[in-house]
């Protein structure tokens, strides 16, 4: 074996683990033939799926939008990493670390059907749209459109850049009930001047789980001369869709969400054509034209991260995304439909079934969101997060593939209890 084979075969070790995923494999055998949507409501089926995640017996947790905890396959593989990475040390990093986040790159971008050098590895979606809000080069002037309902990370980001170079800030404020894609539409189009530079606008939107139109929105903004970032902190392994499907110029998600990667994993898209006009936030070295490394430099950073979101896409791969997004959807209309004509219970969340999947929202008239939220946690042990936006004031409740319709029945009692 000559030098450069041999460290391969070193620094690759944890990424050629083989990943024990059996008993996923079995129970994912006995529905293979079925249509995922009929497979959606089969308990038995995703009561196996549950075995494979530790869950905490203290509360229902109806709060995976922040983090979609690992399972246990994965998280025994992070951990294999971490030994591995430890035990090789300098010796890994100085020899096939960037090899293997290409890997990972690759893996990702396969997800949604673009180009792994389209792709670089972050640690979220702050810091994956901040990396743009940031580096496009504004002018005094420019405008950005966004809505009121944007995730506050990036809206601070866009009001830093309103301090910093003059740019101007139009927010809109979206319906939670549509009456049809247009009315989203041309809502953001009456913002759109030709002083505008950026519009950002989110796949879901995280507080009300509403599904935009992307494709309709990004067509009428190419066609007035205005760029298009999209928020998909909550749309990547959550609905099967490809890049080509939006035609955005950037996209950005946090892994750690919905494919249940470790924590501190993201991606950020960016359209090849476009990687070279955006300042970097860390200065990286000459690189080839558009070239997605000078948007991604942070130095030496926790690799094993990295090689375990390998184990989440095969997990998922396993699993399947149709299956998976089959059950969510069935997750949120399972509840939702059993409250939406409830008294004094508001739900914040299209009915729609195009306009939403896993994320729902909910509210109590006359009661605080915070209350709300902390009653269902001391009176019923029901974990859930406050939600109080502009036109959204509720709960968002966000159910994941080990959440069980017995669970759910729990908590629609809990709300129909507080509203008797």
């Amino acid at each position: 074996m000559d030098k450069r084979s041999f460290l391969k075969s070193v620094g690759l070790i944890s990424v050629a683990m083989p990943l024990n995923f059996i008993h996923l494999q079995q129970v994912v055998a006995s529905v293979k033939n079925l249509d995922p949507v009929d497979v959606a409501s089969n308990e038995d089926f995703w009561l196996k799926v549950r075995d494979d995640y530790d869950i905490k017996p203290d509360y229902i947790n109806l709060e995976n939008g922040y983090y979609c905890f690992m399972p246990r396959q994965t998280m025994d593989h992070l951990a294999e990493h971490m030994r591995s990475v430890n035990y090789e040390g300098s010796y890994y990093m100085r020899t096939v670390q960037w090899e293997n986040k290409d890997k990972v790159a690759n893996k990702v971008a396969e997800i949604v059907g673009c180009s792994g050098d389209e792709v670089a590895i972050t640690r979220n979606t702050t810091e994956s749209m901040d990396l743009i809000i940031g580096g496009i080069n504004w002018n005094a002037g420019d405008e950005a459109v966004m809505a009121e309902q944007d995730y506050g990370a990036m809206l601070n980001h866009f009001r830093l850049v309103e301090k910093r170079f003059g740019v101007v800030n139009k927010l809109v404020s979206l319906p939670n009930h549509p009456k049809d894609d247009a009315e989203i539409v041309d809502l953001y189009a009456a913002a759109i001047t030709d002083k505008t530079r950026l519009l950002m606008v989110c796949h879901i939107v995280n507080i009300t789980g509403q599904i935009l139109p992307i494709r309709k929105i990004t067509d009428m903004a190419h066609a007035r001369g205005v760029e298009v970032m999209v928020d998909g902190a909550h749309s990547f392994s959550h609905i099967n869709f490809k890049m080509q499907d939006l035609d955005c110029d950037y996209y950005g998600t946090s892994l750690h969400k919905w494919l249940s990667a470790p924590l501190g994993s993201g991606m950020l898209y960016v359209k090849k054509e476009k990687i070279d006009t955006i300042w970097p936030l860390l200065a990286e070295g000459d690189l080839g034209a558009n070239d997605m490394r000078r948007l991604n430099h942070i130095g030496t950073h926790p690799v094993h991260t990295d090689l375990a979101i390998l184990n989440a896409i095969e997990y998922q791969n396993t699993l399947g995304l149709d299956r998976k997004e089959a059950r969510l959807r069935y997750l949120q209309h399972y509840w939702t439909s059993r409250l939406r004509d409830h008294p004094r219970v508001v739900v914040n969340t299209p009915a729609e079934l195009s306009r939403h999947a896993g994320i729902g929202n909910v509210g109590i008239e006359g009661m605080e969101p915070s209350d709300f939220a902390e009653t269902l946690m001391k009176k019923y042990r029901i974990f859930t997060v406050a939600i109080n936006r502009p036109g959204v004031r509720g709960l968002r409740i966000t159910p994941n593939v080990y959440t069980t319709t017995a669970e759910l029945d729990t908590f629609i009692a809990a709300i129909r209890d507080l509203t008797s």
